[in-house]
């Protein structure tokens, strides 16, 4: 059997509302609930599971490989909502997008600081570009 990845929690003050995002910016179907999680599921079939926490939310780190008009859609998106991005995930180059690999990429954050990145092009694919 092949093995695929399946699914992530992700803490959240606000479940449902943080899945809605997510849904919305990548431009995926609506969240869907299964027992204490909102289930945002990308075209993969991956999961990832929102699920509503008292504790402090730790910052993760998930990143999308998309087309080039994804992206577009998704950077108009970031753009619209006048939402803060960066070029680089320790967030030094705001504003900016990145060209790494011969892609475009940028990091923006969900409403409980997850950094998210959307990447068009695999890292490793086509050389470091810093």
């Amino acid at each position: 059997m092949a093995i695929h990845f399946n699914h992530t929690i992700l803490p959240a003050r606000d479940s449902k509302a943080s899945a809605d995002f997510l849904a919305e910016m990548l431009g995926l179907p609506a969240p869907r609930r299964w027992g204490p999680f909102h289930m945002v599921t990308t075209d993969n079939d991956a999961n990832l599971d929102y699920m509503d926490t008292e504790e402090k939310v730790v910052r993760q780190h998930y990143a999308f490989l998309v087309d080039d008009a994804e992206f577009e859609q998704i950077f108009n998106r970031i753009r619209e909502r006048n939402l803060p991005y960066w070029a680089d995930p320790g967030q030094r180059k705001p504003g900016e997008t990145n060209d790494h690999d011969g892609g475009r990429g940028l990091y923006f954050e969900d409403p409980n600081g997850h950094l998210l990145e959307i990447i068009t092009r695999p890292y490793g694919s086509g050389g470091w570009n810093p």
